[in-house]
């Protein structure tokens, strides 16, 4: 067995995209939500972190690198991994690639070399992992981040080049209005296409994550069950029916097709 052999061997299988680095205001572990572009904000209860789900939205995933060597990410959306679906352990599955303190955005399944399905808050009963029969890991977000280790020898210049580039991921965007109901439990399924073209590459990575960040989402009804958010005032019909004053000093309005 060669020296090039032996690495692929022991090396894990990741997959590499281009994007430009971003500047990330608030890291927080890494890992960031995003709806309409926008980070959603986390709320720290009973030693997990959280975010509201917004039913009907589609978001994403943002990752920041704050390593001065590449780190791989093994990225999984209720329990499955993002790249191929597979529900495995984080050092086992398939990772994202991200150049030194490089910041990405994962948007969507990979369903292909070339394409991607967005994500999607939505119900269990419409989830992609209900659709594949694995239903354990609903509602969490998780990223576990690899180094890449580092050699003192030098490297064999007859050695393959580790990654090519890859196409620039389409930007998430917002989709439908958020509907609240208290009887549903919020998991992630699948939406539109979109393009997103991925290299894969062998990288040597270390055996155990430098850092693991694990995300619960939930609609805000849950949210307030957990006691993580505040219910919203109830309204009161009398005080509203108090404040009526009866006329107010103004015309009839005329039907617009009148004008």
């Amino acid at each position: 067995m060669n020296r090039h052999f032996a690495v692929l061997a022991v090396a894990s299988l990741a997959l590499v995209f281009g994007t430009q680095p971003v500047a990330v205001a608030d890291d927080h572990r890494g890992v960031e939500i995003l709806v309409g572009g926008a980070p959603q904000r986390h709320y720290a209860h009973g030693g997990r972190l959280y975010v509201e789900a917004l039913k009907g939205r589609e978001y994403a995933i943002r990752l920041h690198n704050p390593y001065a060597v590449r780190v791989a990410v093994a990225l999984s959306v209720d329990g499955l991994n993002t790249i191929d679906a597979r529900q495995t352990t984080a050092a086992d599955g398939r990772k994202w690639v991200l150049d030194p303190y490089q910041t990405i955005t994962i948007s969507g399944w990979q369903t292909s070399q070339t394409e991607a399905r967005r994500f999607e808050f939505t119900t269990e009963a419409r989830s992609y992992g209900q659709s594949l029969g694995a239903t354990a890991n609903l509602g969490v977000i998780s990223a576990a981040f690899f180094k890449e280790r580092v050699r003192s020898v030098v490297p064999d210049a007859s050695k393959d080049a580790a990654e090519l580039p890859a196409a620039p991921q389409a930007r998430q965007e917002a989709s439908a209005a958020a509907e609240k109901r208290a009887d549903e439990y919020a998991a992630t399924g699948m939406g539109r296409r979109t393009g997103h073209a991925v290299t894969q590459v062998w990288l040597d990575l270390e055996k155990a994550p430098v850092r693991t960040t694990n995300i619960r989402y939930e609609f805000r009804p849950q949210l307030v069950s957990l006691g993580i958010l505040p219910p919203a005032p109830a309204a009161d019909a009398l005080q509203r029916r108090e404040r009526a004053r009866g006329f107010a000093p103004a015309f009839c309005p005329e039907p617009p097709s009148r004008h």
